[in-house]
């Protein structure tokens, strides 16, 4: 396979997960919102990507997933609406920033243990599971640095210690996510390389 071909193959992989990913941003499949629940599901796709065509995908794919968040603070989600209000450019990075960055770390962790996985189930199970644990991570630590202090983070920790109130705050959330990612991230990841052309993220 020429390195041109390669380039467009992947171009159209990339374009694909996109459109899916933002299929899922604006229907109630992307972003569930059950009362005060909010339960999201991008981060599958953002795996995938980050399985099949390496950490310069993953991040660009996690970049997308961070877009579609910051959009939904804009009257689709009423946690991310109030966090606009206080400070736009906080919530702007809060939204951008963890994702990007799970999309390149899943990637990485993928790579890593596949080197020594020869059937690739064990590399793409801890890969779909950690994209979903990073997200909740990382967006958790980036939220209470930027908004940990507000009033309104006050307010809702309710004289809350902090390890308690984040468990309270991720508890169903980040659990669900971490399944779904974690059952559904394996099985079409390992599924699309068996009929996709191997890619040097692969390799």
């Amino acid at each position: 396979m020429t390195n041109a071909t390669q380039k467009t193959r992947r171009l159209v992989q990339l374009a694909i997960l996109v459109a899916i990913m933002l299929i899922l941003a604006f229907t109630p499949l992307g972003y569930l919102k059950v009362g005060a629940i909010e339960i999201t599901f991008m981060t599958i796709p953002v795996v995938i990507g980050a399985i099949l065509l390496g950490p310069p995908a993953g991040a660009f794919l996690g970049g997308v997933f961070g877009l579609t968040s910051f959009i939904q603070c804009f009257g689709m989600s009423p946690f991310g609406a109030v966090l606009l209000g206080i400070n736009p450019i906080f919530t702007l990075l809060v939204c951008m920033v963890p994702r990007i960055l799970m999309g390149y770390l899943a990637s990485l962790i993928f790579q890593v243990i596949a080197r020594h996985d020869k059937t690739k189930i064990l590399s793409f199970a801890v890969a779909s599971l950690s994209g979903a644990l990073l997200n909740t991570i990382l967006f958790v630590g980036m939220l209470m640095l930027f908004f940990g202090s507000s009033e309104y983070m006050m307010t809702m920790r309710g004289g809350l210690g902090l390890l308690a109130f984040l468990a309270a705050f991720v508890g169903i959330n980040g659990l669900v996510e971490a399944i779904v990612a974690f059952v559904l991230g394996t099985a079409i990841s390992k599924a699309l390389v068996q009929f996709l052309p191997k890619t040097e993220a692969q390799e």
